[in-house]
């Protein structure tokens, strides 16, 4: 009598801000090092300069990672004070790209296997960022089934959800988040997939509405994840991809899953795993999907309440 051996789908590995664990985040040379370790995606931020130029930069402000100061919005990228002269902390020492240098990096031969998730921070003003990444996609020949198909606008706000279908009908739209209940009350019908935090998940709620997402044929990813635990963990759950700054390293463990995902799972997970951590627990997670939507909804400048009563007023009208 045979006995079946669970072995589930490997999940597609995302670099968070690319290969950020071994090169400063958000640059061309994170975004090729997680392309060499075998990534399938890339994730990373984008802002919009004085001179509107997309720029990929996590933080509102220089300050935290660069060699200069002030808010991005301010300043233009070219010209003598342009962010263009601008340069990481961390070494190797490297400039801040463009949306525009990104795309022309996985439009390079050997690179158009790899998906960008784009993560459009509440902080942006939808009416001026989308109109400019459309310019700058369509001016790739060939974008329609070279590039446009591999670009997913990550949106934590559902106000943004009515401009990216009139700017960039085009291009995949998910919800990016910390609560499995916001992502069914205002983002399910309008989005193809959802990535949320691994303690999101975790829960039985979270459990509830990755079963759910897979009955509807909506890909689920999972952030940020770099313990082998928890990328076992979420393999188990068969989310879509992983999005992880240790890019290598997921990639080296898919490998050992691969081979035996049984053997792998008990080398590497505590029996235990689902109590060792107090961000598992039901209540934590809550409290960090609660915080992390009000911090979104302050940035946005309403509410997603409001949000939605805004988009049902321009329906009906």
């Amino acid at each position: 009598m045979s006995t079946k051996v669970f072995q589930p789908p490997m999940p597609e590995c995302w670099g968070h801000r690319g290969a950020s664990a071994a090169f400063p985040e958000n640059t061309l040379a994170s975004f090729e090092q997680a392309i060499r370790d075998g990534s399938e995606g890339i994730e990373s931020d984008v802002h919009v300069t004085a001179d509107d130029t997309l720029v990929m930069f996590h933080d509102t402000t220089l300050d935290r990672t660069t060699n200069s100061k002030g808010a991005l919005a301010r300043r233009p990228y070219y010209g003598p004070d342009g962010i263009e002269h601008v340069r990481t902390i961390e070494k190797p020492v490297q400039q801040i790209p463009t949306f525009d240098q990104l795309c022309e990096l996985l439009m390079k031969e050997e690179n158009r296997h790899v998906k960008l998730n784009v993560d459009i921070k509440p902080d942006n003003d939808p009416e001026r960022l989308f109109p400019l990444m459309d310019k700058i996609v369509r001016k790739f020949p060939g974008y329609e089934k070279d590039l446009a198909p591999r670009l997913i606008l990550g949106l934590w706000h559902p106000k943004f959800l009515p401009p990216a279908k009139k700017y960039v009908p085009t291009l995949f739209r998910a919800h990016i988040g910390a609560s499995p209940a916001d992502a069914l009350k205002y983002f399910w019908d309008d989005c193809g997939a959802f990535s949320l935090c691994f303690p999101a998940l975790v829960t039985s709620e979270g459990q509830a509405f990755l079963k759910r997402a897979k009955e509807a044929n909506k890909d689920v990813m999972v952030w940020t994840v770099n313990r082998v635990d928890e990328m076992i963990e979420a393999t188990r759950w068969g989310v879509k991809a992983i999005l992880t700054d240790r890019t290598d390293a997921l990639h080296k463990l898919r490998d050992e899953m691969a081979q035996d995902f049984v053997a792998t799972e008990k080398k590497y997970v505590s029996p235990w795993f689902r109590w060792a951590n107090y961000r598992y627990y039901t209540p934590t997670a809550w409290m960090y999907g609660q915080m992390c939507s009000h911090n979104v909804e302050e940035r946005a400048g309403m509410t997603y309440a409001q949000s939605a009563q805004q988009a049902r007023a321009a329906a009906a009208s």
